[in-house]
């Protein structure tokens, strides 16, 4: 797998788009109705996702737990009070299955559930992937690539940055092994403290 993209937290997504569409960077909402989230895509490699709170509600996070899925639960809890920045990565592969990823995962008895995901985005491009949730909230989530390719061709962001070069992302020492296992990317510096700390950008 390669770095997808990066999870950006902020308390107000609309006063997050402004400063980066003030930093130079072209900016489009997740969705067209009710968005979420919004995204930074560059043409090549990963782009930045920025999110205010957990993609569901308090209801589906109740449901979650009756079935079982406490650990999805942390994991959006994590998300909804990381600190404001850079906080987590997604991997992703180019297959429309996780079954090299699943193996992989039961070699080291970790759980994981996964789930089809989808979104109309402002362009009216119905998008679809799956996602897969790690148990060990500690290991990125994955998703398959989207359906539809939103990324702009051989664009050039207004303040002359093209693409993600670089991302310093920590994870715990005895899960650096199923990391390498998963994802293979010159993108990645792994550190040993948890979470981003850079985002370079060329």
């Amino acid at each position: 797998m390669k770095l997808s993209h990066i999870l950006y937290k902020t308390n107000n997504l609309p006063e997050a788009v402004k400063q980066f569409e003030e930093d130079g960077f072209k900016v489009e909402y997740g969705s067209k109705h009710n968005p979420k989230n919004a995204l930074i895509y560059f043409s090549e490699g990963p782009y930045i996702e920025i999110l205010e709170k957990a993609p569901i509600s308090n209801f589906m996070m109740l449901v979650l737990r009756l079935i079982g899925k406490t650990y999805l639960v942390n994991r959006f809890k994590s998300w909804k009070n990381a600190e404001e920045g850079y906080f987590d990565i997604c991997l992703e592969n180019y297959s429309n299955n996780f079954d090299d990823e699943v193996r992989i995962l039961n070699e080291h008895n970790e759980n994981y559930f996964i789930t089809n995901s989808s979104r109309l985005d402002p362009s009216n491009r119905f998008l679809k992937w799956k996602l897969l949730f790690p148990s060990n909230i500690h290991i990125p989530f994955f998703m398959t690539y989207f359906n539809i390719n939103p990324k702009p061709q051989n664009f050039i962001h207004p303040n002359d940055v093209s693409r993600i070069d670089k991302v310093s992302y920590g994870i715990n020492s005895e899960l650096q092994s199923i990391f390498c296992k998963l994802c293979s990317d010159d993108a990645i510096d792994l550190v040993q403290k948890k979470g981003v700390h850079d985002v370079i950008f060329k």
